[in-house]
């Protein structure tokens, strides 16, 4: 017969067991997503997943969607459209907020 003591500590092993392959199994999900991005959404439009099309406003590239009309912007593009022109919309929203 066992004893109580070795019934915990074979507990305690099987839980400490079970958590680390839940860690491993969560990371190896975080990895597949992360590749799928990086393989399937390349060049495609987040938002209906068509090839998007590069094209250049003002002097800025952006990616224009054929399908939906979606335009999508790189993390710096907003800022660099908006200090293109000084009557922009942008400017109009946030310096009537300073006044």
């Amino acid at each position: 017969m066992t004893s109580k003591w070795e019934e915990r500590e074979k507990a305690l092993e099987n839980q400490y067991i079970y958590n680390e392959e839940k860690k491993k199994i969560e990371q190896m999900r975080e990895t597949a997503r992360e590749e799928v991005i990086r393989t399937y959404c390349k060049n495609r439009c987040p938002k209906c997943s068509a090839a998007i099309e590069p094209m250049t406003f003002r002097g800025v590239p952006l990616d224009k969607c054929p399908a939906c009309g979606g335009i999508w912007l790189g993390p710096n593009d907003l800022q660099i459209l908006a200090s293109k022109d000084h009557r922009s919309w942008f400017e109009k929203w946030f310096k009537e907020e300073e006044q």
